[in-house]
């Protein structure tokens, strides 16, 4: 009976101090010295990455890390997406995180009013992306910031890109105010509202420019904008210097010195608030701005005011030094 008594405590102990040891084999810190990214395909199993995590040192072996995955961890599956794994993570605290840790977010921002050459050279620059970039049809991508996983294509992200403004003018051409502007498409409104994205940098000021646009409109007049003469000359990248008077002249199609209406078509990718000011104008009886010196503009009603608030624009600019 003691003899009995006694091998049941050897082997208790023995089995006390494996499972301690192998324990602290879970609980303890990998030998991965730095932050190690792991990608984990759509469908993987712990079984296909083990060989990654051992590669990259995370995991000192494959068999006993499964097996106490199996016993010790949840029984969640392990996320698809790209991780980053910080220095000297435990096995247990490498699993939780496939598990259950945020995968690593890559983000391509787009603001209000780039042009589409712009946003081509945005997507051929972002890192981990494949293929070609292309050109997008300008006004065909609404700017936003989009999430993207290493590996994905350039392609795919200006899809994306382009799907998101299909969807944001299928909710916004409904809701307009009819009436209030002459624009009698979604891509009539597009183009507007890049002139209206161009034109003031001023949130608060979309709807009242929009108004003087489309009161032009109305009556027939020239919308004269700067940026649809600048737009044929470098495809919507800043022109860096005064336009030309030949540039002026120019009938590009574009150039809204030269004929009244609307150009040939956008001169950038607006945002959904100038897309939703050229649906719903501020109403009001404006048909002249120029700029203020605060960054924004100040509008008259006729010529008059229009040219006497140009020559107090021209006084802040001599007083500046920029003239």
């Amino acid at each position: 009976m003691l003899k009995r008594l006694l091998l049941a405590a050897v082997i208790g102990g023995a089995l006390i101090l494996a499972g301690a040891t192998w324990f602290f084999w879970w609980s303890a810190a990998s030998g991965a010295a730095k932050v190690q990214t792991v990608e984990v395909a759509e469908g993987s199993t712990l079984t296909r990455l083990c060989p990654q995590l051992a590669t990259k040192g995370l995991i000192r072996n494959c068999t006993p890390f499964r097996a106490f995955a199996r016993f010790l961890a949840s029984d969640d599956g392990i996320q698809a997406g790209e991780f980053e794994i910080p220095a000297k993570t435990t096995q247990a605290g490498l699993l939780d995180i496939l598990q259950h840790g945020q995968p690593v977010q890559r983000l391509i921002t787009i603001p209000e009013g780039m042009p589409s050459i712009l946003v081509q050279e945005k997507l051929a620059a972002a890192p981990f992306l494949t293929g070609e970039a292309p050109l997008p049809a300008e006004g065909a991508v609404l700017p936003d910031s989009y999430s993207y996983a290493r590996g994905e294509t350039r392609a795919a992200v200006a899809a994306r890109m382009e799907t998101a403004m299909t969807k944001a003018l299928a909710e916004l051409w409904p809701a307009r105010k009819v009436g209030t502007c002459p624009v009698s498409s979604q891509a009539e409104a597009v183009t507007l509202a890049s002139i209206v994205e161009k034109e003031t940098g001023k949130p608060a000021e979309r709807r009242a420019v929009a108004g003087v646009y489309c009161n032009r409109l109305r009556i027939g007049m020239k919308l004269d904008a700067d940026p649809t003469v600048i737009y044929p000359v470098t495809k919507g990248k800043p022109l860096g210097r005064r336009i030309l008077r030949s540039e002026l002249n120019a009938d590009t199609g574009y150039n809204t010195y030269r004929r009244a209406g609307l150009p040939a078509g956008p001169i950038a990718n607006p945002g959904r608030s100038s897309i939703a000011a050229v649906l719903d104008p501020e109403p009001h009886q404006f048909i002249y701005f120029v700029a203020d010196g605060t960054g924004g503009h100040v509008f008259a009603r006729t010529l008059d005011e229009h040219n006497a608030n140009v020559r107090k624009w021209f006084a802040i600019r001599k007083a500046r030094g920029e003239m």
